[in-house]
């Protein structure tokens, strides 16, 4: 795209505006830029898996501690774009708040999980087994009623 020609919409969920008016100044003034390369395509955030799938996310601080995340979708009826970015959360990441905050705000039930979460949670199929638990028999050594071995090296033959 050439500079200044927006490729986007840009859209607000009205508790991300919110999210965006309570950060910290540097972070507001950091996430306006960032959002300004997104909707002139200069930029795209990195993708999100797992339940949120389709939706991405931009670290704005250095340190990495605030996220925005956003999604794509089409613009409504009318609108100069056929495309929009559509903000749902400007938030810090300490304790997955951006990411729980997200899911609420997209009607998730759960928690969202990452993909990677997601694995680490599971039991792996290799792990499980598809029957009965073979039962092993205890040592002949532990069966009192069992003819032994001579102990020692001497051998004698019985005929």
């Amino acid at each position: 795209m050439s500079a200044g020609q927006p490729a986007f919409g840009l859209s607000f969920d009205p508790r991300a505006l919110t999210d965006l008016l309570q950060a910290p100044s540097d972070i507001r003034d950091l996430a306006f830029v960032y959002l300004q390369d997104v909707v002139n395509a200069e930029l795209f955030g990195i993708k999100l898996t797992g339940d949120l799938e389709g939706y991405r996310k931009l670290f704005v601080d250095r340190r990495k501690e605030w996220r925005v995340v956003y999604g794509v979708r089409p613009a409504p009826e009318g609108f100069a774009y056929r495309r929009e970015i559509h903000v749902v959360a400007v938030r810090p990441r300490a304790g997955n708040d951006v990411y729980d905050t997200v899911g609420a705000r997209l009607g998730l039930a759960r928690r969202p999980l990452s993909a990677r979460t997601h694995a680490a949670r599971s039991r792996s199929p290799q792990l499980t087994t598809p029957g009965p638990v073979p039962r092993t028999l205890p040592l002949p050594s532990a069966m009192p009623d069992l003819p032994r071995r001579a102990n020692g090296p001497a051998h004698h033959s019985l005929r």
